[in-house]
Parts: C-alpha cells; sequence; structure tokens
C-alpha cells in the first residue's frame, strides 16, 4: 500500500470516474493527480461540467472512484466501506455547499448546535461555538431562522455548521455561486481567516477568477483532467482573463 508523508492532508492517486448513461459510459474524471498540504487553501476552477463538483464528492467520500486512490490524512477511503466513510466525513471532513442546507425550523445556533450532536459530543464546547459564531459575525444573528437571514447570512451560519467541529478539511463546493459580489467578498473573507485563524486545509470548487484569487493555490481543470500542475493563482493571469472576456 502507498505511503502518504504525514504533512499531506490529500493525495489522488490516477483518479478516475466513469458514469452510465443508457448504454453508454461517461468519463467524468481522467487519472487526476494531486496533492493538497495541510493547512493549505486550494481553489478548483473550470467551467460548468469539467469535473470539478465529481472531484468534490470523491474527496468527500460521497462517491466511489471508478479507478485510482484517494488519500484523506493518510488512509485511502476508495478502499472503505459506506460506513467507513460516512465516518470519515463525520470526523475529518466539513462541507460548505452553495444552496446552504439548513434547516428552516431552526435558529442560526440551532443549525450549528445540530452539527455538533451528528458528530457526538463534538469537538467544541460552548465557548467554542460562540468563537466560531463571533469570528463569522453572526452573534447578534444567532437566534434568527434562515428565512430572516439574508443570503451572505445563511451561507456564514453554513460555514460556521461546518467547520464548528474542526474537522482537518474543509470542502467549499462553489460557496459564493449564488450570492452577490459584496455578500461574496464576505464569505471568502471569512474562509480565508478560517484557513489562516484555524489553520483548516480548504478544498474550494469554483468557476470564478476572483472567487478563485483568496486561494493559496489553484487546480485548472477541463474535460475530467488537470490541465496543469498547480500554481499561485498571482501567476495566473491568461486564466483571469479569460473568465472576464468569455
Amino acid at each position: 500500500m502507498e505511503k502518504v508523508p504525514s504533512s499531506v492532508a490529500i493525495n489522488t492517486v490516477n483518479l478516475s470516474m466513469t458514469y452510465r448513461s443508457g448504454k453508454l459510459n461517461v468519463p467524468a474524471l481522467q487519472s487526476v493527480n494531486f496533492t493538497v498540504q495541510h493547512g493549505e487553501f486550494i481553489a478548483i476552477m473550470g467551467p460548468s461540467g469539467c469535473g470539478k463538483s465529481t472531484l468534490l464528492h470523491l474527496l468527500g467520500g460521497l462517491l466511489q472512484p471508478t479507478h485510482g486512490s484517494i488519500f484523506i490524512d493518510g488512509i485511502d477511503i476508495s478502499t472503505l466501506s459506506d460506513s467507513e466513510r460516512t465516518a470519515i466525513r463525520r470526523d475529518k471532513i466539513g462541507y460548505v455547499f452553495q444552496r446552504f442546507n439548513l434547516l428552516p425550523t431552526l435558529t442560526a445556533k440551532g443549525n450549528i448546535e445540530l452539527a455538533k450532536k451528528i458528530h457526538g459530543n463534538g469537538a467544541l464546547g460552548t465557548n467554542g461555538v460562540d468563537h466560531i459564531l463571533s469570528m463569522l459575525g453572526l452573534t447578534e444573528k444567532i437566534q434568527f431562522r434562515p428565512s430572516e437571514l439574508s443570503g451572505g447570512e445563511q451561507q456564514r451560519v453554513a460555514i460556521a455548521r461546518a467547520v464548528v467541529n474542526r474537522p482537518s478539511i474543509v470542502l467549499a463546493d462553489e460557496p459564493t455561486g449564488s450570492l452577490d459580489s459584496h455578500n461574496s467578498g464576505k464569505v471568502l473573507e471569512m474562509l480565508r481567516e478560517l484557513n489562516v485563524k484555524l489553520g483548516q486545509t480548504i478544498v474550494m470548487i469554483t468557476h470564478d477568477a476572483d472567487a478563485a484569487s483568496t486561494a493559496s493555490r489553484v487546480i485548472e481543470m477541463k474535460d475530467g483532467q488537470i490541465l496543469s500542475p498547480t500554481f499561485h493563482f498571482a501567476l495566473s493571469h491568461s486564466l483571469r482573463e479569460a473568465a472576464e472576456n468569455p
């Protein structure tokens, strides 16, 4: 079995995924290899249908690959059972979705506390929850239900829910896709702050060059493949121009 250095949070080896559509096999990922170190903030960027959502779902153990391996903190989750992958998600991974997925009958704090209960006793006590709420600017909104919050506030609640148990890895699926530019900026700032202050590894998928510029590294995808080695966003002028001038 391949050994992965302890400094590596995520490592994929010849990762491939093929969907079955009727009698056709539709490749979504083709031999994807990349590595994310602990504490990095990575953006995976590419057009719709390039395979980035499939990649994120594989990293989170929501899908089983057709071929290849996925190492999370040195554990090859592609060899695990459904229940074992669920345990990895519960203990090591936090998810931030584009559509928030908050329970409408619970307050902001109730949604966050539910995540702690699902985890068990949770990694943080009450003071830890309050610290996360304060960091995300939600202290005055804790008793509000989702319908009483703006889109940006709902996304910040979703982020708090994802990180309250201090997972080592946070996977963000187009976290600003349904937000205006003002709220997008606030959410991206929060993700960056969580990365810096809590040391969490963040992998964010996006088609937006401005959102990707928040990350320290960008992985560009097209047609189920990584086009080039990962790079620092400051060097990716051609990618920004392509996004601004489709």
